[in-house]
Protein backbone atom coordinates (compact mmCIF):
# COMPACT_ATOMS: atom_id res chain seq x y z
CA UNK A 1 0.00 0.00 0.00
CA UNK A 2 2.65 2.36 0.59
CA UNK A 3 4.10 2.22 -2.39
CA UNK A 4 0.99 3.07 -4.41
CA UNK A 5 0.66 6.25 -1.83
CA UNK A 6 3.88 6.66 -2.96
CA UNK A 7 3.49 6.45 -6.66
CA UNK A 8 -0.10 8.61 -5.61
CA UNK A 9 2.25 11.71 -4.08
CA UNK A 10 4.39 11.63 -6.71
CA UNK A 11 1.36 11.97 -9.33
CA UNK A 12 0.44 15.45 -7.06
CA UNK A 13 4.21 16.78 -7.17
CA UNK A 14 3.92 16.14 -10.78
CA UNK A 15 0.71 17.98 -11.27
CA UNK A 16 2.22 20.86 -8.90
CA UNK A 17 4.70 21.48 -11.18
CA UNK A 18 2.57 21.75 -14.11
CA UNK A 19 0.56 23.91 -13.16
CA UNK A 20 3.37 26.01 -11.83
CA UNK A 21 4.90 25.94 -14.87
CA UNK A 22 1.65 27.13 -16.78
CA UNK A 23 1.18 30.02 -14.03
CA UNK A 24 4.77 30.89 -15.53
CA UNK A 25 3.78 31.00 -18.91
CA UNK A 26 0.17 32.88 -18.74
CA UNK A 27 -3.36 31.72 -17.77
CA UNK A 28 -3.16 28.49 -15.11
CA UNK A 29 -4.05 24.96 -16.71
CA UNK A 30 -5.44 22.53 -14.86
CA UNK A 31 -2.71 20.16 -13.58
CA UNK A 32 -4.32 17.04 -15.95
CA UNK A 33 -5.23 19.05 -18.84
CA UNK A 34 -4.83 16.82 -22.17
CA UNK A 35 -4.10 13.59 -20.17
CA UNK A 36 -5.83 10.16 -21.17
CA UNK A 37 -8.32 9.44 -18.32
CA UNK A 38 -11.45 9.05 -17.91
CA UNK A 39 -14.49 7.30 -20.13
CA UNK A 40 -18.15 6.84 -20.33
CA UNK A 41 -19.40 3.51 -18.30
CA UNK A 42 -22.45 2.06 -17.19
CA UNK A 43 -23.07 0.88 -13.49
CA UNK A 44 -25.14 0.60 -11.06
CA UNK A 45 -25.98 2.92 -7.98
CA UNK A 46 -27.14 2.59 -4.92
CA UNK A 47 -31.09 2.69 -5.71
CA UNK A 48 -30.55 -0.24 -8.34
CA UNK A 49 -30.34 2.45 -11.06
CA UNK A 50 -27.88 1.83 -14.18
CA UNK A 51 -25.98 4.84 -14.61
CA UNK A 52 -23.60 5.95 -17.18
CA UNK A 53 -19.96 8.75 -16.43
CA UNK A 54 -21.87 10.50 -20.22
CA UNK A 55 -25.10 10.98 -17.83
CA UNK A 56 -22.74 13.50 -15.70
CA UNK A 57 -22.00 15.96 -18.72
CA UNK A 58 -22.19 19.57 -17.55
CA UNK A 59 -21.22 18.53 -14.37
CA UNK A 60 -17.79 18.44 -12.73
CA UNK A 61 -16.94 15.48 -10.90
CA UNK A 62 -15.01 14.56 -8.06
CA UNK A 63 -14.55 10.75 -8.60
CA UNK A 64 -13.46 7.86 -6.02
CA UNK A 65 -12.14 4.21 -6.61
CA UNK A 66 -11.90 2.66 -3.22
CA UNK A 67 -14.09 0.18 -1.03
CA UNK A 68 -16.29 0.13 2.22
CA UNK A 69 -14.67 -2.52 3.93
CA UNK A 70 -11.20 -0.65 3.24
CA UNK A 71 -9.94 -0.84 6.85
CA UNK A 72 -8.05 2.51 7.12
CA UNK A 73 -7.92 4.66 4.01
CA UNK A 74 -11.44 4.84 1.71
CA UNK A 75 -13.26 6.28 4.85
CA UNK A 76 -10.63 8.93 5.90
CA UNK A 77 -10.14 9.99 2.26
CA UNK A 78 -13.82 10.08 1.64
CA UNK A 79 -14.60 11.83 4.95
CA UNK A 80 -11.52 15.03 3.65
CA UNK A 81 -13.63 15.24 0.33
CA UNK A 82 -16.56 15.73 1.32
CA UNK A 83 -15.67 17.98 4.36
CA UNK A 84 -13.99 19.74 1.50
CA UNK A 85 -17.06 19.70 -0.84
CA UNK A 86 -19.13 20.79 2.38
CA UNK A 87 -17.05 24.06 3.00
CA UNK A 88 -16.80 24.94 -0.70
CA UNK A 89 -20.93 24.46 -0.76
CA UNK A 90 -20.89 27.37 2.58
CA UNK A 91 -18.95 29.70 0.10
CA UNK A 92 -19.90 29.35 -3.23
CA UNK A 93 -23.12 27.22 -3.04
CA UNK A 94 -24.16 28.26 -6.65
CA UNK A 95 -20.56 26.85 -8.25
CA UNK A 96 -21.16 23.63 -5.43
CA UNK A 97 -24.28 22.60 -6.89
CA UNK A 98 -21.98 22.18 -10.35
CA UNK A 99 -19.94 19.25 -8.62
CA UNK A 100 -21.54 15.56 -8.38
CA UNK A 101 -19.25 13.59 -5.85
CA UNK A 102 -19.17 9.44 -7.26
CA UNK A 103 -17.93 6.80 -5.14
CA UNK A 104 -16.95 4.03 -7.56
CA UNK A 105 -16.55 -0.15 -5.66
CA UNK A 106 -13.43 -1.81 -6.65
CA UNK A 107 -14.85 -4.71 -4.71
CA UNK A 108 -18.30 -5.54 -6.18
CA UNK A 109 -18.70 -9.17 -4.86
CA UNK A 110 -19.17 -7.26 -1.19
CA UNK A 111 -20.38 -3.53 -1.95
CA UNK A 112 -23.78 -3.67 -3.02
CA UNK A 113 -26.10 -1.13 -4.26
CA UNK A 114 -27.29 -1.67 -0.82
CA UNK A 115 -24.19 -1.32 1.21
CA UNK A 116 -23.16 1.36 -0.64
CA UNK A 117 -26.43 3.39 0.17
CA UNK A 118 -25.43 3.20 3.62
CA UNK A 119 -21.89 3.92 3.04
CA UNK A 120 -21.92 6.75 0.85
CA UNK A 121 -25.00 8.46 2.49
CA UNK A 122 -22.54 8.92 6.02
CA UNK A 123 -20.44 11.43 3.65
CA UNK A 124 -22.75 13.75 1.47
CA UNK A 125 -26.36 13.46 0.78
CA UNK A 126 -26.16 13.62 -3.34
CA UNK A 127 -23.50 11.33 -3.16
CA UNK A 128 -23.28 8.63 -5.38
CA UNK A 129 -22.12 4.81 -4.99
CA UNK A 130 -21.18 2.78 -7.67
CA UNK A 131 -21.32 -0.74 -8.16
CA UNK A 132 -21.68 -3.40 -11.26
CA UNK A 133 -20.15 -6.84 -12.77
CA UNK A 134 -16.52 -7.41 -11.86
CA UNK A 135 -15.95 -7.16 -15.73
CA UNK A 136 -17.93 -3.49 -15.99
CA UNK A 137 -15.70 -2.45 -12.90
CA UNK A 138 -12.74 -3.35 -14.45
CA UNK A 139 -13.23 -1.50 -17.56
CA UNK A 140 -14.59 1.98 -15.82
CA UNK A 141 -11.22 1.16 -13.42
CA UNK A 142 -9.19 0.71 -16.92
CA UNK A 143 -10.57 3.79 -18.13
CA UNK A 144 -9.60 6.08 -14.57
CA UNK A 145 -5.68 4.50 -14.24
CA UNK A 146 -6.98 2.68 -11.50
CA UNK A 147 -4.73 -0.35 -10.14
CA UNK A 148 -6.47 -2.77 -7.73
CA UNK A 149 -5.60 -6.43 -6.31
CA UNK A 150 -6.82 -8.65 -3.82
CA UNK A 151 -5.12 -9.72 -0.59
CA UNK A 152 -5.84 -13.00 0.66
CA UNK A 153 -6.82 -12.72 4.36
CA UNK A 154 -7.89 -14.90 6.69
CA UNK A 155 -10.88 -16.40 5.31
CA UNK A 156 -12.39 -16.04 2.06
CA UNK A 157 -15.00 -13.40 2.84
CA UNK A 158 -12.40 -11.73 4.95
CA UNK A 159 -9.68 -9.97 2.26
CA UNK A 160 -8.25 -6.98 1.51
CA UNK A 161 -7.82 -4.80 -1.49
CA UNK A 162 -4.38 -2.96 -2.46
CA UNK A 163 -5.73 -0.04 -4.57
CA UNK A 164 -4.81 3.23 -6.26
CA UNK A 165 -5.58 6.02 -3.97
CA UNK A 166 -6.59 8.72 -6.81
CA UNK A 167 -9.32 11.12 -6.63
CA UNK A 168 -10.07 12.88 -9.82
CA UNK A 169 -11.90 16.16 -10.16
CA UNK A 170 -12.99 15.64 -13.43
CA UNK A 171 -14.54 18.77 -15.73
CA UNK A 172 -17.92 19.19 -17.38
CA UNK A 173 -17.50 17.26 -20.32
CA UNK A 174 -15.75 14.14 -18.26
CA UNK A 175 -12.21 15.40 -18.82
CA UNK A 176 -9.64 15.50 -16.35
CA UNK A 177 -8.75 18.27 -13.99
CA UNK A 178 -6.90 17.63 -10.61
CA UNK A 179 -6.07 15.27 -8.60
CA UNK A 180 -7.83 15.77 -5.32
CA UNK A 181 -5.54 16.18 -1.67
CA UNK A 182 -7.58 13.60 0.26
CA UNK A 183 -4.64 12.08 2.25
CA UNK A 184 -2.83 15.55 3.45
CA UNK A 185 -1.91 15.49 6.98
CA UNK A 186 -2.98 18.83 8.59
CA UNK A 187 0.66 20.49 9.70
CA UNK A 188 1.44 23.97 10.39
CA UNK A 189 2.21 24.73 6.69
CA UNK A 190 -1.39 23.61 5.66
CA UNK A 191 -5.01 23.45 7.23
CA UNK A 192 -5.40 19.61 5.94
CA UNK A 193 -7.15 17.87 3.58
CA UNK A 194 -10.46 19.36 3.87
CA UNK A 195 -9.01 22.84 3.14
CA UNK A 196 -6.46 21.82 0.58
CA UNK A 197 -9.35 20.25 -1.21
CA UNK A 198 -11.44 23.40 -0.92
CA UNK A 199 -8.96 24.91 -2.53
CA UNK A 200 -8.53 22.63 -5.65
CA UNK A 201 -12.48 23.22 -6.13
CA UNK A 202 -11.88 26.86 -5.82
CA UNK A 203 -9.21 26.96 -8.43
CA UNK A 204 -11.26 25.15 -11.20
CA UNK A 205 -14.94 24.90 -11.16
CA UNK A 206 -16.29 27.95 -12.89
Amino acid sequence: MSGLAMNKTSLFAASALLLLSACDSGPAQPPLAGATIGGDFLLTDQDGQKRSFKEFDGSYRMVYFGYTYCPDICTPDMQNLMAGLKSFEKKYPDLAAKIQPIFITIDPARDTSAVLKQFVSAFHPRAIGLTGTDSEIAEAAKKFAIYSSKVDGSSPENYLISHSQTPYLMGPKGEPLAIMPADVPNTAANEGAPALVEAELAKWVR
